[in-house]
């Protein structure tokens, strides 16, 4: 398994490893895919925040007592990589009341499979705001590396973006840390390794088509 101080797996718990049993099951109903994904997504949200900057903030209890705590340091936006990036924002916004949007379109070229950026429109004070880049599905790394080089032209700093993802392969985190090595990675699986055709392995099908429905096969990589 790829490890280090800037990829963050949550913890394989039995619940968590029952709830990807549901969804990567080919037969799941769309209405159970969605639900324990978004479950799972509000976990890796809750573990991507805990990698953000934090001072030592106290308040008074009711009781009259002191508690000596801890307030987030800093500015906050959510960027995602349409569309598939799109499922973890309703949960975002859940969690972060007023949370800046941002959104990225990256697809890859059918002929020589690069990526390719088609559209971007992120908050004008980005380059000052820690980021939470999400993006379900973190394969060859090259759409992760696309995106990520969007934030870094916009003038966000490579350690303040957290990269915010439901599977990643083993040659995926490699590639995406040899370009960008500051950048952390908050994931709820690790898989075993991409097969000839660059699929994860188990793997879990299409995430964008399963969790809007865009197709009724869930067998489609």
């Amino acid at each position: 398994m790829v490890t280090g101080p800037t990829v963050h797996p949550l913890p394989q718990t039995n619940q968590l490893r029952a709830m990807h049993t549901i969804i990567r099951d080919r037969d799941a109903s769309r209405a159970d895919f969605v639900r324990y994904s978004r479950r799972i997504i509000r976990l890796l949200l809750e573990s991507a925040l805990d990698q953000l900057p934090f001072d030592k903030h106290q308040v008074t209890t009711p009781v009259g007592a002191t508690y000596d705590g801890l307030g987030f340091t800093g500015d906050l936006c959510a960027v995602s990589v349409i569309r598939a990036g799109d499922a973890m924002l309703d949960e975002a916004r859940d969690l972060i009341p007023g949370l800046r949007i941002g959104k990225i379109l990256i697809q890859r070229d059918k002929t020589t499979k690069l990526p390719h950026l088609y559209y971007q429109n992120l908050p004008d004070d980005i380059a000052g705001r820690h980021v939470l880049l999400t993006e379900p599905m973190l394969a060859t790394g090259g759409s992760a590396k696309a995106a990520i080089r969007v934030l870094l032209d916009a003038g966000v700093r490579e350690k303040n973006i957290v990269f915010v993802n439901f599977l990643a392969s083993p040659e995926g985190i490699e590639t995406l840390h040899a370009a960008h090595p500051a950048v952390t990675v908050v994931t709820s699986s690790i898989e075993e390794r991409l097969n000839e055709n660059a699929f994860m392995i188990p793997g879990i099908g299409d995430f964008g088509d399963r969790f809007f429905g865009t197709t009724d096969s869930a067998v489609t990589p």
